[in-house]
């Protein structure tokens, strides 16, 4: 995978520094840390209801020393942006064009050669959705990587990682299990956040 905000030395260590100062003067609790089995995973990133989840995750991601990549919009990434968006973590996705989606990052996972966490919106959108898409599900069942339900909740001023899950194959039972525990949290714009 391409070079990251999160595999920049002295970078990284600023950005640690000022994102565990910025969460603990307004008053964000970091939960959680991710288990060595999970080195390797696709992180559910939910509720997603506001351009602000971003630099929130990030910071969240420095605090608990991740190394995230996460999908975005193809649109986000044009002209000048493209490249600091990549710096960011970001990759590219053009919706239109998501037949492969799932088997390149599958296979993408595979293949780093060191730690890689990607970050997986399951409504794919940040506009009020009822229904969950399942790219996340089928990544990390063709990685044979586990899930972690990592959660944002502006309720509570709460964000972190909770508990790993193996998908069964089960996708209908699998997907009522992740949404229960996703049911108490908020999103910003929380009347968008449809636990449906």
């Amino acid at each position: 995978m391409h070079r990251t905000i999160f595999t920049t030395p002295v970078v990284n260590t600023l950005l640690r520094t000022f994102s565990v100062a910025f969460l603990k003067l307004t008053g964000w609790r970091i939960e959680g840390a991710l288990p060595a089995e999970a080195a390797k995973s696709v992180f559910i990133a939910a509720p997603h209801t506001s351009n602000w989840d971003l630099p929130y995750t990030l910071m969240v991601a420095f605090a608990l020393r991740l190394n995230p990549y996460w999908m975005g919009k193809h649109t986000l990434f044009k002209g000048l942006a493209g490249p600091v968006m990549r710096w960011l973590g970001g990759i590219a996705v053009n919706r239109d064009q998501a037949n492969n989606l799932v088997a390149a990052s599958a296979q993408a996972i595979r293949d780093a050669d060191s730690p890689l966490q990607l970050i997986v919106p399951p409504e794919g959108t940040r506009s009020k959705t009822r229904y969950w898409k399942t790219g996340f599900y089928h990544i990390a069942r063709t990685a044979e990587v586990p899930i972690v339900m990592a959660y944002m909740d502006y309720a509570t001023k709460r964000s972190g990682l909770g508990p790993l899950f193996e998908p069964t194959g089960d996708v209908e039972a699998d997907m009522s299990a992740i949404k229960a525990f996703y049911a108490p949290f908020k999103g910003k714009n929380a009347a968008q956040f449809e636990n449906g």
